[in-house]
């Protein structure tokens, strides 16, 4: 697998900012929806159509639910191809996802594309057949992120957070075997990222991608984390704790096993050691719990009083077995399963 692997920082922030992600790439179907009424990511229902699909990790979908203005509730199925090269199928793979949505759950669906190879030509736009006077069709909105690749400084002074995922994957594939050029763009990005008037979460929220898509040998990171902190003491922030440092450790270390589960383990494992230790060394054991908070709650969002109450009480062993089941959970009933 390339080393640089897009899937999990494009399925987080997308879930996170998902009408900033809309307004960005698909600005007619964002005019469409009416975002002062809550979105609703339909992953079991999209799941148990596609179970039967080889996706790998070159295609990213989401399925969603919205409101449009007119008060009606409807359906948008989102594609990204995130591995980086053609596929001769992806359009015919956008009929078919299309049609069992349809033919499931008899909901009409719109589907849209957001493609992040280097390909110049490759702009798959529609699907179909045509027999014995009968036709079958599809047509869907395209978005490359190659066409941003002239538009830097747009990009950089755009306010959309999207603005700077583009630029992130762009300057990761410019960057791609070149370390010291990887960090010197990075670092930039990153400097971007504090000058932006956001939230704490959001800046954390998108440090991550950044962070997952442009991956340093651990000397540069090192340099870039010590920057970082220069810049938080001077505009006294802090961002960017120590255990969310830590959460962003497990998740490079994830990634760096290739995928496999027996590698994301033991790199998470590895995180969480970090985790213990540094409780140690305060005599505490806030250091697993923060960690472990932290991770539920960007996987799956906001977490109630008695979940957080149950994460609080937990022993060592028991925070651990969790630890093990959150790197493959789909929700927090599997997470907990061991208990």
């Amino acid at each position: 697998m390339d080393a640089d692997d897009f899937d999990t920082p494009w399925k987080e922030v997308v879930m996170h900012h998902f009408p900033e992600f809309m307004a960005f790439y698909f600005p007619f179907a964002h005019a469409a929806i009416d975002w002062s009424r809550p979105h609703t990511f339909l992953d079991q229902e999209f799941g148990a159509l596609t179970r039967d699909a080889e996706l790998g990790k070159r295609l990213l979908d989401k399925l969603v639910s919205v409101y449009l203005h007119d008060g009606s509730e409807q359906w948008v199925l989102v594609h990204l191809e995130v591995q980086g090269w053609r596929d001769a199928r992806f359009a015919e793979r956008m009929f078919v996802y299309n049609y069992r949505v349809y033919d499931r759950y008899q909901r009409p669906v719109a589907s849209l594309a957001l493609l992040t190879d280097g390909g110049a030509r490759w702009r798959p736009g529609s699907f179909g057949y045509r027999l014995l006077g009968c036709e079958m069709r599809i047509e869907f909105p395209v978005v490359k992120l190659r066409d941003f690749a002239g538009r830097m400084d747009e990009l950089r002074a755009h306010p959309n957070p999207f603005a700077l995922v583009t630029m992130a994957h762009l300057q990761a594939l410019q960057t791609r075997g070149n370390a010291h050029r990887r960090r010197i763009a990075k670092w930039r990005l990153t400097k971007l990222l504090y000058q932006r008037d956001w939230d704490k979460q959001r800046i954390i929220n998108l440090y991550r991608v950044i962070d997952w898509m442009m991956r340093l040998p651990e000397g540069l990171e090192a340099r870039l984390r010590s920057g970082m902190l220069q810049i938080e003491r001077r505009k006294a922030m802090t961002y960017l704790s120590s255990i969310e440092r830590i959460g962003m450790e497990i998740g490079r270390k994830e990634g760096l096993k290739e995928g496999r589960q027996e590698g994301r383990l033991e790199g998470l494992q590895e995180g969480l050691q970090e985790g213990r230790q540094e409780g140690r060394a305060e005599g505490r054991q806030e250091g697993w719990v923060e960690v472990l908070t932290e991770l539920l709650t960007q996987r799956f969002g906001p977490l109630d009083a008695q979940v957080r109450l149950r994460i609080a009480e937990a022993d060592v062993p028991q925070l651990s077995a969790w630890a093990r089941n959150f790197v493959d959970a789909t929700s927090l009933d599997e997470v907990f399963r061991s208990s």
